[in-house]
């Protein structure tokens, strides 16, 4: 049996099995070891549980839930409230700064969770009623908070980048690393392309009423600066206690899960409904990412024993007689097309068994690599018909924003996403600076 019509058959199978609705590292599991079972005989039962089981040996995995933990808890505890009252007040009388005020929201709870949905329901709940009111474009600002949400799996502590770590082999600490640089250019990308768009249409962003302004106090905006500055100052301390060597990577986040929760105390919003809703949050995050980790291994495992690598690199190589800059675009176009269907975790554990592989044999480094299929993630959580974030936005939003309104919002930053990819493309030491730096290579 030859080792496309396999790989045709277990892709398909998944494929088939996810569009039933069952749970994607079921559906991965089951596959590779039916597989496993059928090519070799119940002596190969084992084979993928005990590459599964690698997951508990891997360290840095502990680090998930205390990161997790401290996003939720910043967000639940209203803390990230503080953060945008501040942003509208200090930015309110700059032409299109509310919505800037937003995009900074975005950036810094983006810092925290490591993943887009708490920046998406803070966004949704908290700034979009106010940007409305204030009469901003309903369309631009609801592309902002979608945009501006893609954020947070780019940048330490990217939950995508532990799991990519995970299955690609790669250090956790270097992905971080290699995600700080691209996860800065969106950032000034996004914020530039706001402001101009807004000086450039000033009917789409009012400033704040003067009248507004003057009833603002000099010592209302410094409390507002102070608490609006609480989050900022607990991410640096996080980040001085880890860099400097004080703490390792798993003590930084129990660090910074201790601290977001004696900073939501010291506000006085530590209640038991935001410590139960924080818990359950990071309990349920957690666990559905050690699962998909855990069908990810066996099935790769699988697929790794069949020698299929070979088979897709002689197809893609020798057959289309593709160059390795050819291949590699190809793969991230397919990432993209794959986005729209589905979610991150279960794209990238589909294609990992091809891709990694391929990607490491045509020279490419997979830190670099692991951050450009992040993008195509963010990408994908904003492209129509099934973006993650499209459907979070539809249920979130206010009645007046339509379905067409969200679609329509989100154009502008896709097109600024691909040109960000491109840039990391023909610049590399955009990401690759930091973790060389940190490993000795400069």
């Amino acid at each position: 049996m030859s080792s496309e019509f396999i790989t045709l058959f277990m892709f398909a199978s998944m494929l088939i099995l996810m569009a039933t609705g069952q749970r994607v590292y079921g559906v991965i599991g089951a596959v590779g070891s039916a597989a496993a079972l059928w090519l070799w005989g119940t002596g190969s039962f084992e084979l993928p549980f005990n590459a599964a089981f690698q997951v508990l040996n891997w360290y840095p995995l502990i680090t998930l839930p205390f990161f997790v933990f401290m996003g939720y808890m910043l967000s639940e505890s209203g803390i990230a409230n503080n953060l945008y009252r501040m942003f509208h007040v200090w930015f309110g009388n700059v032409r299109g700064g509310l919505a800037i005020g937003t995009m900074g929201l975005m950036i810094v709870i983006s810092m925290f969770n490591g993943l887009s949905v708490a920046g998406m329901a803070i966004g949704a709940t908290v700034a979009l009623p106010e940007l409305l009111r204030r009469g901003y474009d309903k369309v631009m600002i609801t592309g902002v908070i979608q945009g501006g949400s893609s954020l947070g799996i780019m940048g330490p502590p990217s939950v995508v980048l532990i799991l990519y770590a995970m299955i690609a082999r790669q250090p956790v600490l270097q992905l971080w690393l290699a995600g700080i640089g691209p996860f800065i250019l969106m950032a000034i990308v996004f914020t530039l392309y706001i402001y101009i768009r807004c000086r450039m249409q000033p009917e789409l962003a009012p400033i704040l009423p003067a009248e507004e302004r003057a009833n603002i106090t000099t010592r209302e905006k410094l409390v507002l600066l102070r608490e609006g500055l609480l989050p900022f100052g607990l991410f640096a301390a996080i980040m001085g206690l880890f860099f400097s060597g004080t703490t390792s990577l798993v003590e930084t986040s129990m660090v910074g899960a201790l601290l977001s929760l004696l900073a939501a105390w010291f506000s006085g919003k530590l209640t038991k409904d935001v410590l139960e809703v924080t818990t359950r949050n990071t309990l349920a995050v957690s666990a559905m990412f050690l699962w998909i980790i855990l069908g990810a291994l066996c099935f790769s495992a699988v697929y790794d024993g069949l020698g299929a690598i070979k088979a897709i690199e002689s197809l893609l190589l020798n057959t289309f007689d593709l160059s390795p800059w050819g291949v590699l675009s190809m793969m991230l176009f397919s990432f993209i097309i794959l986005g729209m269907f589905l979610d991150d975790t279960a794209m990238l554990v589909i294609v990992a068994p091809l891709y990694i592989p391929l990607v490491k044999l045509l020279g490419f480094d997979l830190i670099w690599f692991g951050i450009l299929y992040t993008i195509t993630c963010q990408i994908a959580y904003i492209v129509p018909p099934f973006g993650y974030n499209l459907f979070l936005m539809r249920a979130m939003a206010p009645p007046e924003i339509t379905i067409v309104d969200i679609y329509k919002s989100i154009v502008p930053f896709f097109f600024l996403m691909v040109f960000c990819m491109i840039v990391i493309m023909v610049f590399p030491d955009i990401a690759m600076y930091l973790p060389d730096l940190y490993s000795g290579k400069r």
